[in-house]
């Protein structure tokens, strides 16, 4: 069961990676698991998975349940993705069910308890759909070549387009003065000299409605602010810091008397993720800060120096 390339699996990608996205990135800069040698041990999973090497990762997660059970949800969570992994030619929807159901019977408060059961509604849902007739499979099947094919030109025209774009920006050779960010578009334009150098898809904080007012409510700020440093040391590839909060934050913050917060970032994928790619823009993901691909953030990093101007926009 679970074999077959259908028009169900490629709704379930996109479930997947949703879910995969929420539960790894949602958690912003804080830890999952304690102890040095379960962090490796996991460390040494997420190599395995990034390189395709699935039956491998599976195994290291086998060898995290027995020796650090206090993460086993993790653990679980994790070997159930890769069972229902749409590029894992030997997934089995059965095993990442059992995964998802053992999850949560062992480990009634986890965290990963939710998405599990989310988990769980979307496989069955491809399950069911398996079971229709072969004329229909066999329909989906030519509309997914047909899908093919057109992804290969529109893979083709963005890599053109892509080439293009390099090349202005290389005739330019100028940084960028000024980063818009509007938060209803999902959008970030650099200028310079009020000519548009690049726009981009973004994913804001979680809780992306209004403008930041207190620490830890994952609202992406709004108001004008200036990139003043980076860290390129971050676990989230190449961070440019934005100068929150600005005055006008700290006065609301007085008046409401809360703890303003801070740390507030454009950067591209945690680490070991680059693989999500735009497919990230899918949910608003950060606790607060701006969110590109790697390769976007690698681009913005050359453009933009250290005092442009950033004006963030509802």
């Amino acid at each position: 069961m679970g074999k077959r390339e259908t028009g169900s699996d490629n709704n379930f990608s996109s479930c997947l990676i949703c879910v995969v996205l929420t539960a790894f990135l949602i958690s912003g800069c804080s830890h999952l698991f304690e102890g040095s040698q379960a962090r490796s041990t996991f460390k040494e999973a997420t190599v395995f998975f990034n390189e395709g090497n699935y039956a491998a990762a599976l195994r290291t997660y086998e060898r995290i349940m027995v020796k650090y059970p206090a993460v086993g949800d993790r653990a679980l969570f994790e070997m159930a993705v890769i069972h229902a992994y749409p590029m894992n030619k030997h997934r089995d929807y059965q095993k990442s069910l059992a995964c998802l159901q053992k999850l949560t019977r062992n480990y009634p408060e986890s965290e990963y308890r939710q998405y599990g059961e989310l988990m769980i509604l979307h496989i069955n849902t491809v399950i069911a759909n398996e079971m229709r007739s072969t004329t229909q499979q066999t329909q989906i099947e030519t509309l997914q070549q047909e899908i093919k094919s057109k992804d290969a030109e529109i893979s083709t025209l963005r890599k053109m387009i892509a080439a293009l774009e390099q090349k202005v920006l290389e005739i330019l050779k100028v940084p960028a003065d000024k980063i818009l960010i509007e938060k209803s578009k999902r959008k970030m334009t650099l200028f310079a000299g009020g000519t548009v150098l690049k726009t981009y898809k973004i994913a804001l904080g979680g809780n992306p409605n209004g403008p930041k007012e207190r620490q830890g409510d994952n609202k992406t700020p709004e108001g004008i602010y200036i990139i003043d440093s980076r860290n390129r040391d971050s676990r989230y590839h190449l961070s440019l810091h934005v100068s929150y909060p600005n005055e006008k934050d700290r006065r609301c913050a007085k008046e409401l008397g809360v703890s303003l917060g801070g740390n507030i970032m454009i950067h591209g994928m945690k680490n070991g993720y680059s693989w999500i790619g735009e497919l990230h823009t899918a949910v608003d993901w950060t606790n607060g800060c701006i969110a590109v691909t790697d390769e976007e953030i690698e681009e913005i990093d050359k453009l933009v120096p250290n005092g442009t101007v950033v004006e963030i926009r509802p």
